[in-house]
């Protein structure tokens, strides 16, 4: 009777669940079973086996298996076959024995292993057949990898004292495969075999047979397996020695009172790490000649009465020799030799010094007076070879050829003859009248064709406004602000953060010309595989939009962010409200967290509350806390410290340690206190902090000396060592003195750039033209490292400004102008030659 094909797996199926129900499906190790009558040397035979094998995370697994002869080879997975369809087959002859060979692959899921997990372990197993029978072969057991976060038991923080043992426990957390443990000691492998002095137990415990010196460290306990790496707590041991006497030395000789001394130093050895003092006196004394003496035992006034002697000696000897000088001049008459008065007053004459100026000054250290309405230039500008007046040279002359003879007139702002045109056009422009005013966070300025530049004090955030950014003709009052992130609903998705400050520039719907440059902080430690960056705008309707995403394959021409270490540069036409906004990639995304211990400049009451700010390490968030902590009356009591915060969903805990209990009791209920991962995350949080309160045990006391740690689980950490008075110690109070960016918040004009306006015009007539060899402004770029997005700089009409617009926001009002003439002139166009221009044409 003929089968339909489709059927024969079917009753395949039904025959070898008999088969295996009678056979015993339960035994792991290959099994073989052959055919009444035929020849067992062609039974299946095994040449891959599946193994056991681990899902990590969700990824599938493969098993496969091998056999020779074999016609079918099918695989069973908890007692049920698995689909034909799931099987991936091949078919082959073997080279030797003209045998047919299979093999059989197929994927396991985490899913699968899922619907069975907590009643029995998932395996599979695969059955070959052959015209001689069947074998079946051993089974492969499918687990889920995991490793638990917790660890059983952490290593505790230990003070003992030298060559007495030490025992760090470490159990490790749950884990499969089973976890192994590995020590470090200060972030170093602790390896037995290379320090025998220490060893690892089967339990996971570090021991060391006697404590060094140099086993004083952090000791951190790590547990791995395949699926993840865990730190636990870090434990502080401190090796202390306590201090013990030398011999004492010989006894001196004989003293006027009739006694003599000797002395000892605690130095064999001397007390380290905070080992006790030596108990004792370090002098001794004792009667020298006879009873008629008296026995003092009273070392340091000996020592005193003989100091008072010598000094008294040493005093008449030198008195006497001074005489003795005096009376020798005046003998031999040596009257002659004092100075006479006309060679005191001479040497207080005035001397007319004319500065010399620098034998060669650097061309784009020259910088036209600006200071009048109108500036004029007149002469010429090309080389002079006439007289020995300094010059400034450059080399390529094509570059920066001659600008020619003639005279040179270049206009202030606000020139004298546009004034009421000025005040005219201003009073029209009714949206400038509602801005706010006198607000620390805010600017503003006005400003038309020759640009400017608009700064908040002490944020690190700026508006630099390019010469002919505004159209000619037109004047616009513009205003940069810093907003409260409180204060502005940024609504972020998923595992987005706030990396930047958000801050706007106005008035929108202005028409620009050329982008502005918004300059920025933001705390994000960029890394393309670890961060998805994105600048976003709000909306005239309010909702904010993804209006660049860094790092693009085909950036936008309307927006562009130079993004650095800890600054980003914003190119935009359109002003608005910006923020920089990452989503984590990893878990090796982080943030950079500044740390900042302030305390009271003044203690009036026994109880002393040490405050420890987690910001942004961004400048406009230290400014907030400063003027918070003023307002407040703290001091910072140590230097600021950075801390790399993950992505991963564990808390900052914060702990206070070696608090001397004679002096200070520690108010804090429990061993840590801890800030929420998604306070710190979310970056849209002011002011997130602690306080550690202490109190004395007595008014007088003012010396404290501590430790204040501050960790993220799993990941970073920071150590402070407080010890200073709380009275009068105010050594930190420098670091912290906001200083002034730039003058005044509104630079308007030619003032507001580094680059001298003549100058930077030749440079962009001389380099925005595309040249064969490659001296233009591409070349200008990558020198300046400038290149990462050169078809954005290409879209606009001179590619040169923008690179001069970015160098210029960058580097002000530090920027180095050598290195910026060094790399125009080290372009290397043709037709070189001589480019000078002297100080008395600039």
């Amino acid at each position: 009777m003929a089968v339909r094909p489709g059927l024969w797996p079917a009753l395949l199926g039904i025959v070898l669940s008999a088969w295996l129900r009678g056979s015993g499906a339960q035994q792991s190790a290959t099994v073989a079973n052959p055919v009444p009558g035929a020849n067992p040397d062609l039974l299946p035979h095994f040449l891959v086996e599946p193994e056991d094998v681990y899902i990590v995370k969700n990824k599938p697994v493969l098993l496969v298996c091998k056999a020779v002869p074999a016609t079918q080879i099918f695989f069973k997975c908890n007692g049920e076959w698995v689909r034909q369809v799931d099987h991936v087959i091949e078919r082959s002859t073997d080279g030797s024995s003209g045998l047919p060979t299979m093999e059989v692959r197929i994927n396991v899921s985490r899913q699968q292993v899922e619907k069975v997990f907590g009643l029995e372990e998932y395996w599979c197993q695969c059955v070959a057949w052959s015209s001689s029978g069947t074998t079946k072969s051993q089974k492969a057991y499918i687990r889920i990898a995991y490793l638990r976060k917790n660890f059983e038991q952490e290593p505790l923080a230990k003070e003992v004292s030298l060559e007495q043992g030490i025992v760090l426990p470490c159990r490790p957390p749950e884990g499969i495969p089973p976890a192994e443990v590995e020590w470090l000691r200060n972030e170093d492998l602790v390896d037995p075999s290379l320090d025998p002095n220490v060893y690892i137990t089967r339990e996971h415990s570090l021991v060391v047979r006697q404590a060094r010196l140099a086993d004083t460290a952090n000791y951190t306990c790590v547990a791995k397996n395949i699926v993840a790496r865990r730190r636990s707590a870090s434990a502080a041991v401190i090796v202390y020695v306590d201090g013990s006497w030398s011999p004492w030395s010989k006894w001196s000789a004989c003293g006027l009172d009739c006694t003599h001394w000797r002395s000892r130093e605690c130095s064999d050895p001397a007390p380290r790490n905070g080992g006790e003092e030596c108990q004792g006196a370090d002098l001794d004394s004792r009667n020298c000649t006879s009873d008629l003496c008296v026995h003092t035992a009273s070392g340091p006034e000996d020592v005193a009465l003989y100091v008072g002697l010598i000094a008294v000696a040493v005093c008449l000897v030198l008195l006497l020799l001074v005489l003795i000088l005096v009376y020798c001049r005046k003998k031999e008459g040596l009257d002659s030799d004092v100075a006479d008065s006309s060679i005191l007053t001479s040497g207080f004459q005035p001397v007319s010094i004319k500065p010399s100026k620098a034998d060669n000054p650097h061309l784009l250290t020259i910088q036209p007076d600006l200071s009048t309405t109108t500036t004029t230039y007149q002469g010429s500008l090309c080389p002079r070879q006439d007289g020995p007046s300094p010059k400034f040279q450059l080399t390529n002359g094509h570059l920066l050829s001659p600008l020619g003879s003639g005279r040179h007139t270049l206009h202030h702002s606000s020139p004298t003859s546009e004034a009421e045109e000025f005040v005219s056009r201003l009073s029209t422009q009714t949206y400038f009248r509602s801005l706010p005013r006198g607000t620390s966070n805010m600017t503003y300025g006005t400003f038309n064709f020759l640009g400017g530049r608009l700064i908040i004090p002490n944020t690190g955030i700026s508006l630099l406004i390019p010469p002919d950014a505004i159209p000619r003709g037109k004047i616009y009052e513009i205003y940069l602000t810093l907003h409260k992130p409180e204060d502005v609903r940024l609504p972020l998705a998923g595992c987005q953060t706030l990396l930047s400050p958000i801050v706007s520039c106005g008035p929108p719907g202005v028409l620009l010309t050329r982008p502005v440059i918004l300059a920025m902080d933001h705390c994000g430690e960029p890394s393309p595989d670890s961060w998805s960056l994105r600048l976003k705008k709000q909306s005239c309707e309010g909702s904010w939009e993804d209006v660049l995403h860094l790092g693009e394959d085909a950036p936008s021409h309307l927006y562009y962010c130079q993004l650095e270490a800890s600054a980003c540069y914003v190119f935009t036409e359109q002003l608005g409200r910006f923020a920089l906004v990452g989503e984590a990639l990893s878990v090796a995304a982080a943030k950079r967290l500044k740390l900042l211990l302030f305390a009271p400049v003044a203690c009036t009451s026994l109880e002393y509350n040490i405050r420890v700010y987690c910001l942004h390490d961004t400048h406009d968030a230290l400014k907030e806390v400063v003027q918070l902590e003023k307002q407040l009356g703290g001091q910072l009591i140590q230097e600021p410290r950075v801390l790399h915060f993950k992505d991963s969903y564990h808390n900052l805990r914060l702990s206070i340690h070696d608090v001397p209990s004679s002096l200070w009791k520690s108010k804090l209920l429990v061993s840590y206190q801890e800030i929420p991962f998604y306070h710190i995350w979310n970056g849209t949080q002011q002011y997130l902090h602690c306080t550690f309160t202490l109190e004395r045990v007595s008014p007088s006391t003012s010396d404290l000396a501590c430790k204040l740690w501050v960790w993220q689980v799993e990941g970073d950490g920071q150590s402070f060592n407080i010890n200073f008075s709380i009275t009068k110690d105010t050594r930190f109070a420098e670091l912290l003195a906001l200083e002034s960016e730039g003058g005044v918040p509104a630079l308007v004009g030619p003032s507001a750039f580094k680059i001298p306006f003549l100058i930077r015009q030749k440079i962009i007539s001389s380099l925005d033209p595309p040249c064969s060899r490659g001296a233009d402004w591409r070349t200008l770029a990558q020198k300046l490292h400038l290149d990462s997005h050169l078809s954005f700089f290409a879209s606009k009409p001179s590619p040169t400004a923008m690179i001069l617009n970015l160098w210029e926001a960058r580097h002000f009002p530090n920027g180095n102008l050598s290195q910026l003439a060094a790399a125009v002139a080290g372009l290397g166009q043709p037709d070189a030659g001589l480019f000078t221009v002297s100080e008395a044409e600039c």
